[in-house]
């Protein structure tokens, strides 16, 4: 195995995108590419890679994919410069929970995205 890429099915793609756009995420493809009535996008930011696809696209290929916003989901996001990363967001974004330090070690704090679903977001700080 090489690599996850969640895809996440969402209500809305392009408010999904603009959420992710607050967060550094920049959209690398989506379908169609250009123009209205975005079914599916994929967002990057450094080695990150995140989909969304509209749950009107499925129709009736995936049945057993809940149609509904969020879920019993925790998406987990290491990345580097927590602290500038927080207070660059934690106004634009509902903050689940402020900057802590776990037992573990790691720096970290959770986001809700626009459709319901779970962000932490952690570092492993030096002491």
């Amino acid at each position: 195995m090489e690599s996850l890429s969640p895809n996440i099915f969402v209500t809305d793609i392009n408010k999904t995108i603009e959420f992710y756009t607050l967060l550094g995420f920049g959209v690398a493809m989506s379908v169609p590419e250009t123009g209205p009535g975005l079914v599916w996008a994929m967002m990057v930011k450094g080695n990150v890679t995140m989909m969304f696809q509209s749950m009107e696209s499925l129709g009736e290929e995936l049945p057993q994919i809940k149609r509904t916003d969020g879920g019993s989901l925790l998406l987990y996001i290491k990345l580097s410069g927590i602290r500038a990363f927080f207070e660059d967001i934690k106004e634009k974004v509902t903050v689940l929970k402020g900057l802590e330090k776990t037992f573990y070690g790691a720096t970290e704090f959770s986001i809700l995205d626009n459709n319901s679903y779970v962000l932490t977001f952690a570092e492993d700080e030096a002491e």
